[in-house]
């Protein structure tokens, strides 16, 4: 009963997540989730965690995650200590806002983002303000040259998946030196080059990842924020005020596999890659515009059809995408690159929706 909430409960409006369904024989494209399976070094380091003792399940798991923090460490040339886990992305970019970026002036974001980021504002009483993007919806460096008290985006975007260059992102961080900058970077392995590098020069810079999307770990829940040692220590001090324990015993094993094995990640994310090129033309044969993309997924809209009914259309013949009703893009489709084949079926039955035109 809603007289039990508080303040705070009253006045969020939460994040909702794309469709989880229920039902078989769907060809699912809303929810940017991996069309391939883990590495299988993964599944034997899960296999080898519980067979050595399962008993050591009873046992709490290692709260700072070392083996993991050195696993990401080496492969971004960094320190231990200026490597953070969380319980995916999620988890790293909430503890960010409460521990960086909640300050006197608002935070930027842009106008078209990551619909979590005015939700953590709601939720931690932070102030923002978004900024717009141009009219090809992609992300103007000057703009976030301005007093802000952080500024936090998603490179490459979402939904739009349109990417910053590096040295565009270098510049936001350089101009901003009293101010937090938080690259995103859930999806950055389709195309992008990340600011990971940009570390060690900036310790105004922090950098978040996920193992949901190029490692094909979703079900795990893995992710991990980079930055200067003073960075990692305020989202030390939130988490341990927090939960202490984020990452079971089989996530930290799973991770570990999934990062060594650098062979599986790259044939994986080249074929999404591979995939994603030859749907984008496909759609634009169809009449559709699509946005450049440097991620799992496309950002499309036809001139003569209605976002939302095309999507609906879509539902009817069990393909799943994801459409937002919200300005500006609310004609546009975000459409999850799957296998070759889930390609075919979306533009099967977009064939038959526009000829039934």
């Amino acid at each position: 009963m809603s007289q039990f909430w508080s303040a705070v409960v009253h006045g969020l409006t939460p994040y909702v997540p794309g469709e989880q369904p229920k039902v078989s024989n769907l060809v699912k494209l809303n929810t940017n989730e991996s069309p391939y399976p883990p590495s299988p070094t993964v599944l034997e380091a899960i296999r080898e965690e519980l067979g050595s003792d399962a008993a050591r399940l009873r046992l709490y798991p290692d709260p700072n995650g070392d083996a993991l923090k050195a696993t990401i460490a080496r492969r971004f040339g960094l320190a231990a200590g200026q490597v953070f886990l969380g319980n995916g992305s999620d988890e790293v970019l909430a503890h960010a806002f409460q521990a960086l970026l909640k300050h006197d002036q608002p935070i930027l974001f842009p106008d078209i983002t990551y619909s979590f980021y005015p939700v953590y504002c709601g939720l931690y009483g932070v102030e923002f303000r978004t900024v717009p993007l141009d009219e090809r919806f992609a992300m103007r460096v000057e703009d976030y040259c301005v007093a802000n008290g952080g500024i936090i985006f998603p490179n490459p975007n979402a939904p739009t998946g349109r990417l910053l260059p590096l040295e565009a992102v270098e510049r936001i961080v350089a101009a901003n030196p009293d101010s937090v900058v938080l690259v995103d970077e859930a999806y950055v392995d389709f195309g992008g080059e990340s600011a990971a590098a940009l570390v060690p020069r900036y310790p105004n810079l922090l950098v978040v990842h996920t193992l949901s999307k190029s490692r094909s770990l979703a079900g795990m829940r893995v992710g991990f924020a980079l930055g200067d040692a003073r960075l990692i220590e305020a989202l030390e001090r939130v988490k341990n005020s927090f939960n202490s324990y984020p990452l079971d015993r089989l996530a930290q094993c799973a991770a570990v596999a999934a990062l060594e094995d650098e062979a599986w990640f790259d044939t994986c994310r080249n074929q999404v890659m591979a995939t994603r090129a030859r749907l984008d033309s496909a759609l634009a044969e169809l009449g559709f515009e699509v946005l450049p993309s440097a991620a799992n997924f496309v950002f499309a809209r036809h001139p003569h059809r209605d976002g939302a009914e095309l999507a609906a259309a879509l539902r009817e013949r069990k393909v799943l995408v994801r459409h937002f009703r919200l300005p500006r893009i609310d004609q546009f489709l975000r459409i999850t690159i799957g296998t070759d084949a889930d390609s075919e079926a979306l533009l099967s039955a977009l064939r038959e929706i526009l000829a039934g035109a």
